[in-house]
């Protein structure tokens, strides 16, 4: 990657407002970029090799989406959480254990996605996020989802191939979930709570690969329930 061609990028992003430089062996994120603070909506610098993101991505007022999947990020600066504009984050296939203290702060967040990381927990700092969408935490090392997980606004929340054995029954509290998905995890049937079938805004739960027999679902209390919505909702898209 010559400095000319990171030049051309520079001056194409200077007009756009994208910067896109994906899979180019970057190692580090580039600090030519701090002279475009006040252009750029959208950084892409996915499938790289980036280890660390600088605090200067915090002057970044305007960004709107931030995309930095396939990289070797271990953690993230706490002057992430400054992007008040920031609506997208792709952070896929990193080696991220956990989020920034602040990570609440991002107000504008609608979409997150860490799947493939190495979290072991949901994290609580998603809770304080009004406006989030959809949440992807899959293929992580998830192995239980806490209380304040009845606080998430999320509207999907992606759980796939985790090692989840142990729900908090305030998900069934989610004002907004309406998408669950828990697939290839480690969860018995006595350990989901039935609240979720009865008492929820959830429409699709997806439980394939788990310790039961999908069958075994339809027995519970408040599948019938369940199923009511599961319906509504598919006449309502079809």
């Amino acid at each position: 990657m010559g400095n000319s061609a990171l030049k051309a990028h520079l001056e194409t992003a200077q007009k756009t407002g994208v910067f896109q430089l994906t899979g180019k062996g970057l190692t580090e994120f580039p600090e030519d970029l701090q002279k475009l603070t006040s252009n750029l909506r959208t950084i892409d610098l996915s499938n790289n090799k980036i280890e660390l993101l600088p605090p200067l991505i915090g002057k970044f007022s305007f960004l709107k989406s931030l995309a930095l999947n396939n990289n070797k990020l271990t953690a993230l600066p706490e002057e992430l959480c400054k992007l008040k504009k920031l609506e997208t984050l792709h952070l896929n296939g990193n080696h991220l254990r956990q989020l920034p203290a602040s990570f609440g702060q991002l107000s504008a967040l609608k979409t997150l996605s860490l799947s493939g990381n190495q979290l072991r927990t949901v994290p609580t700092q998603l809770s304080g996020l009004r406006h989030l969408d959809v949440v992807d935490l899959s293929k992580n090392q998830i192995q239980n989802v806490p209380d304040t997980v009845g606080e998430l606004q999320a509207i999907e929340l992606n759980l796939n191939q985790n090692q989840i054995s142990q729900i908090s029954v305030q998900i069934s509290h989610c004002p907004r979930l309406k998408v669950l998905r828990l697939e290839e995890n480690c969860l018995e049937l006595s350990m989901l709570p039935q609240s979720i079938l009865s008492d929820s805004q959830i429409s699709l739960l997806a439980v394939e690969g788990n310790l039961f027999e999908i069958k075994k679902l339809r027995e519970l209390e408040g599948y019938d329930k369940y199923m009511e919505r599961f319906t509504a909702t598919k006449k309502k898209f079809a």
